[in-house]
């Protein structure tokens, strides 16, 4: 009796999380769909208000407190705050753009230096069209700051192909409609998982360019230092380099002034670390691409994802 009541338990919180994962499903799809219907910049300002009145109150918050006060030791409770409210304007604001990825790059053939949203520098509108040209494989590393979608959609806007990693979503309708808007102006998307870097060196082996974002917690990755404290990263990008020798170079987003607005920077070329032997070593390759992250994010620490564990 007590093995049947367990299997029972198990069978109703096992059709409770279907359940719940259902709905959560069904609420994103419908958000994403709705939020298409209405105007981008006044739904993304809605967004980051109500992003900044329900974010405090979310264990996240707390997350994100403790993380900036070990980076920043020398800013002020009130400063930590500040920072911390503009992270949530910001994700709230990413929350609204992902509904518009497919328009937000208002890219003009006729005139390629001129963007609706996106300022571009003229170096590093030079980088896009010398990576465009070269007829060479590239690895392009970027971070979760202000809008992290736009690298993706960069290379696509210069007619660059690329293959880009991504972590698809736990919820299975949700990560459809997600694939939907993302591919339509974001090359080819390759899931993360065991195959993935299979496909991404085969990707760079056709010439093609392979786009990663780097800044997150792995538990099985190579130690770095990021912001003077200990953690782990992910080294797939520097095992690909070694496998295949050619050009590292970041993407850094930031969000301009009033919000609606944004600059693209690709950074000149990264040269991976090698050891005595010059082959590439991987961590301290990965530790040179984290040390790019923490100067992009010591600028804008408003405009980062401070709401996971970075430290552990």
């Amino acid at each position: 009796m007590s093995l049947f009541t367990a299997r029972l338990k198990a069978g109703i919180r096992s059709a409770g999380k279907g359940l719940g994962e259902a709905a959560i499903g069904a609420l994103t799809v419908a958000m994403l769909r709705g939020t298409r219907y209405f105007d981008a910049d006044g739904t993304a300002d809605r967004f980051a208000r109500i992003a900044r009145m329900i974010g405090p109150r979310l264990r996240e918050h707390r997350i994100g407190r403790a993380n900036l006060t070990a980076a920043f030791p020398e800013k002020s409770p009130d400063e930590i705050e500040t920072i911390l409210m503009g992270v949530w304007d910001n994700l709230g604001r990413v929350g609204a753009e992902f509904a518009h990825l497919d328009h937000i790059w208002d890219y003009d053939q006729n005139f390629p230096a001129r963007y609706g949203r996106i300022e571009v520098p003229s170096r590093s509108y030079e980088l896009f069209f010398q990576l465009k040209d070269d007829n060479k494989p590239a690895l392009v590393f970027t971070s979760h700051l202000a809008n992290w979608e736009l690298p993706a959609l960069a290379a696509a806007a210069h007619g660059i192909e690329a293959s880009v990693l991504y972590r698809r979503p736990n919820i299975a309708s949700a990560d459809r409609i997600i694939q939907q808007i993302r591919q339509v102006k974001m090359g080819t998307l390759v899931p993360a998982g065991r195959d993935a870097p299979i496909r991404l060196a085969e990707a760079l082996k056709r010439g093609e360019h392979v786009g990663m974002l780097v800044d997150q917690y792995l538990t099985n990755g190579v130690e770095v230092s990021f912001f003077g404290r200990k953690t782990r990263a992910n080294p797939m990008l520097a095992r690909l380099v070694r496998q295949i020798d050619c050009p590292i170079h970041g993407v850094r987003i930031t969000r301009l002034p009033g919000g609606h607005r944004f600059r693209a920077e690709l950074t000149e070329e990264v040269q991976p670390v090698r050891n005595g032997s010059g082959q590439i070593d991987v961590q301290g390759t990965t530790q040179a691409i984290t040390s790019v992250v923490e100067g992009w994010v010591r600028e804008h620490p408003e405009q980062w994802l401070w709401l996971h564990r970075r430290w552990r």
